[in-house]
């Protein structure tokens, strides 16, 4: 099966990767690089972590890099601050679903796991992922953060991950932790969703990493 996986900066995509290439999937990524609202930490160390398992699997990936801060913009200008980290992730399912359909990938691969962040409580996943119609695999939805870690430690992209960057710092201070379907989408009823979408699609720059 071919996924595509959705990869931060962070800790916890880039293990679910290795854990989809060690059960012989196939993969291509896809990040979302939030300037002006983070810097290019992030970018950079995504583009480390695809490598990184690129080289350690001897899989090839294609991973599309995404302007996302265009989109942030338009969430914080016309729509409930609390919401703005459940409405960046369901454009964020939107363009990926897209990318996913040119990749051929069957669904989308995520780093998710269960409470860890405000937009990872049950009532905002559920919020979140009724915005594509597209398979989501969550492997490390049980785990908990110290079991995360030492995935990452024995797969070589921890200390990738642990890099110093800049947090997104449009978060809102107090995040809805308790969304519901359809206050999400009385809230993007507010903005253009499919221009949006197009403008974000347009953005996207492709970079082919192989062994």
């Amino acid at each position: 099966m071919k996924l595509l996986l959705l990869i931060s900066g962070g800790i916890d995509s880039p293990v679910a990767g290795a854990l989809a290439l060690k059960s012989k999937h196939s993969l291509s990524a896809i990040h979302f690089h939030n300037h002006p609202f983070t810097d290019s930490a992030n970018k950079e160390k995504a583009i480390s972590a695809v490598e990184i398992l690129v080289r350690k699997f001897k899989k090839p990936i294609n991973l599309y890099i995404i302007n996302h801060g265009r989109s942030l913009v338009e969430i914080a200008k016309n729509c409930d601050r609390k919401l703005n980290c459940v409405l960046c992730r369901r454009m964020m399912l939107r363009v990926s679903e897209k990318i996913a359909e040119l990749e051929n990938c069957s669904a989308l691969l995520t780093g998710e796991s269960l409470a860890q962040v405000a937009s990872q409580t049950l009532w905002n996943l559920q919020a979140e992922h009724s915005a594509t119609r597209m398979q989501i695999v969550r492997p490390l939805l049980g785990l908990d953060k110290l079991e995360i870690e030492r995935l990452g430690r024995s797969f070589g992209t921890f200390d990738n991950s642990i890099r110093p960057a800049l947090c997104c710092n449009i978060v809102p201070s107090q995040p809805s932790t308790h969304s519901r379907i359809e206050q999400v989408e009385a809230e993007e009823k507010k903005m253009n969703l499919q221009e949006i979408v197009q403008n974000s699609l347009n953005s996207k720059e492709l970079l082919q990493i192989k062994p």
